[in-house]
């Protein structure tokens, strides 16, 4: 399946979308994680496609996978622009009325924003983060020394035009000073529709504090805590979530 192209935010972005002939069906929207991109869901996009009977959206944003590179260095509210800016004008473009949006990590804070001030059809989230914990920072600087010995970059050469702008755009903006005020809990009240998380129990980047307190803010939320996982629900566990997400959307169809 080839991959195309549009502009949004006066980017050149990489996307993929497969349709359904069912309209009726609501679009799955996947937003990667804070070093993902296209390529990194692997065949998870076919896959949710198939069993779900969904169409797909992925794309890469800006600075990551084959879309345009990082220019310049990214604010702190990098997040909120993806949710409010670009997403809005993915989404318009593409005659997508009735996204759920599936995010994963950084992108699950993205989805929690759009619906927060936009809404959705529904929002699914792995690993999101609602505000700078602790333990996430500690892993933003841990994995920085593991790019800095080689490892980590030529792995991401294989998903990345630019590797090294793409890790320090993500990694200096999560240890800047002012990345430490990053909290969305107070938008998770305005968020109206359903809203499925999904977590590790053996997550290295965050606690289930995330997952938790969207449950006690946000109007309709199920859980599913997952063991022998970390980070990448699905990747660690892809079935089961696979199955969680094909249950969110019969229940939302």
């Amino acid at each position: 399946m080839g991959t195309d192209y549009l502009i949004a935010s006066g980017r050149r972005l990489e996307y993929r979308l497969t349709r359904v002939s069912d309209a009726s069906r609501p679009t799955l929207v996947l937003l990667h994680e804070g070093l993902g991109s296209l390529s990194m869901w692997r065949d998870f996009p076919e896959r949710l496609a198939t069993m779900t009977g969904c169409s797909v959206l992925v794309y890469s944003r800006y600075g990551y996978g084959w879309s345009d590179v990082l220019a310049e260095p990214r604010d702190a509210g990098y997040l909120f622009h993806e949710a409010l800016v670009s997403l809005p004008e993915i989404l318009k473009q593409l005659d997508i009325s009735k996204p759920v949006l599936i995010g994963h990590s950084d992108g699950g804070s993205i989805a929690l924003i759009h619906a927060g001030n936009f809404g959705a059809h529904g929002v699914v989230v792995l690993a999101p983060h609602i505000y700078a914990e602790v333990k996430t920072l500690l892993g933003a600087k841990a994995i920085r020394e593991q790019f800095e010995k080689g490892v980590l970059g030529r792995l991401l050469q294989k998903y990345h035009r630019d590797p090294v702008s793409t890790f320090y755009g993500w990694n200096d903006a999560w240890l800047s000073e002012q990345f430490r005020s990053f909290d969305i809990t107070p938008l998770l009240s305005r968020i109206s529709c359903p809203v499925l998380g999904i977590q590790g129990c053996q997550d290295e980047h965050g606690s289930m504090v995330h997952i938790d307190e969207i449950a006690t803010r946000a109007k309709d939320v199920q859980l599913v805590k997952l063991d022998e996982c970390r980070h990448s629900p699905h990747i660690d566990q892809r079935d089961k979530v696979l199955h969680a997400i094909d249950a969110f959307c019969r229940r939302l169809h």
